[in-house]
């Protein structure tokens, strides 16, 4: 996987664990269903914890629980809707978080300028796409209709 953090190609540290495994990261993503689960032991281990959310969670139902979270990923599994878009805009507006909010998923190169005008910060690729044509299209638009919160 490539990743794109505030405008550059860098090297990703975090590492989506899934529900069954152990922690094995000093960058551990967890699912929502398994801070629910384990919150108190993710809380007292070592690293940092990032929380995936799906697009059909409701970021109030973390807003209590930022606090625990350097990365947030907004994992998109198939495009059908602009969720995501306002799972970012909250998370960064509204409820002040403040570290890297993460794209991961069936995002387009098109709604990479949008992404980054609500606020995420950084974008997950797959090893097939064009990580330079995606910076490059952060530049696309030159006029701002709408107010960003980065």
């Amino acid at each position: 996987m490539q990743l794109i953090k505030d405008k550059q190609v860098t090297q990703d540290s975090w590492v989506f664990i899934a529900d069954d495994a152990p922690l094995n990261a000093d960058f551990n993503i967890v699912s929502q269903s398994r801070w629910r689960k384990e919150k108190a032991k993710l809380i007292s281990q070592k690293g940092a914890l990032g929380l995936r959310l799906e697009s059909d969670t409701a970021v109030e139902d973390i807003v209590g629980d930022l606090k625990h979270f350097q990365l947030i990923e907004l994992h998109i599994p198939v495009f059908t809707d602009g969720r995501a878009f306002t799972q970012a805009r909250l998370l960064r507006s509204r409820f002040g978080f403040t570290g890297d909010i993460r794209v991961s998923g069936d995002f387009m190169r098109d709604q990479v300028f949008y992404l980054s005008r609500v606020g995420v910060s950084s974008f997950e690729l797959n090893d097939q796409e064009d990580a330079q044509g995606i910076i490059t299209s952060m530049e696309d638009f030159s006029v701002d209709y709408q107010e960003s919160v980065a």
